[in-house]
């Protein structure tokens, strides 16, 4: 016979509230991307989906002039790692988000103001049929190209090779991006040329699974 594990209901509340106290942004209306940190930076960036927050601690810890805001749609984890901000000193340089970036996109101003945006390992759902879900599609690329100053880095990774195709192609076809990878003429990296990984990174790379990396800058004088 297999038992369940028992759940202390106290804890299971106490949890509860920890976690509906992530975060938000409000409701309605722009929002200056500028002001969702304490003071401003030569670089800010934006992380979508951080996780466990591997990537954006690791960034903050060795790039002393960047500000990086993640959007994270899991409230557990955007307390989690707001909460390791705080322990290790870099909460005035970043914070996490519990938002859809779907949803924040839009609403997000000025035209210009990131110096970077990375998407590690969106769009989960690998099967064709689930295309119509994903996050790197045309409405947010358009809003991407939007926020991001000329020069500006989009950077994407997965480890579906499909997907890799897919956002290539997609992006490739955006009228205001450019490709910046190993090669004058492409968007394939075969490195992570950023020094921070993501939880999920560091697990393709202990178990050799391959990991499809693509750079694009924002090209400048497009709408």
């Amino acid at each position: 016979m297999c038992y369940g594990a028992v759940v202390d209901p106290d804890f299971a509340g106490e949890a509860k509230r920890r976690y509906a106290a992530a975060p938000r942004l409000p409701e309605q209306g722009t929002i200056d991307v500028r002001t969702l940190l304490p003071r401003s930076f030569s670089r800010l960036e934006v992380e979508v989906g951080p996780g466990r927050g591997g990537f954006l601690l690791g960034r903050l810890t060795r790039e002393s002039d960047v500000g990086l805001l993640g959007f994270e749609i899991k409230r557990k984890w955007a307390v989690i790692v707001n909460e390791r901000l705080e322990r290790l000193g870099l909460a005035e340089r970043g914070r996490v988000f519990a938002e859809d970036i779907r949803l924040v996109l839009p609403r997000l101003i000025p035209n210009g103001s990131l110096a970077a945006l990375f998407f590690h390992f969106p769009d989960p759902w690998w099967k064709k049929r689930h295309r119509k879900r994903l996050v790197v599609g045309t409405d947010v690329l358009d809003h991407v190209a939007r926020l991001l100053r000329p020069g500006g880095e989009l950077f994407i990774q997965t480890d579906v090779e499909e997907r890799a195709e897919l956002y290539e192609t997609h992006v490739g076809a955006h009228a205001a991006f450019v490709p910046r990878g190993d090669s004058d003429t492409g968007p394939r990296m075969a490195e992570n040329p950023y020094d921070a990984w993501s939880h999920r990174e560091r697990r393709a790379l202990e178990d050799d699974i391959p990991i499809y990396r693509l750079r694009f800058v924002r090209k400048s004088g497009t709408p």
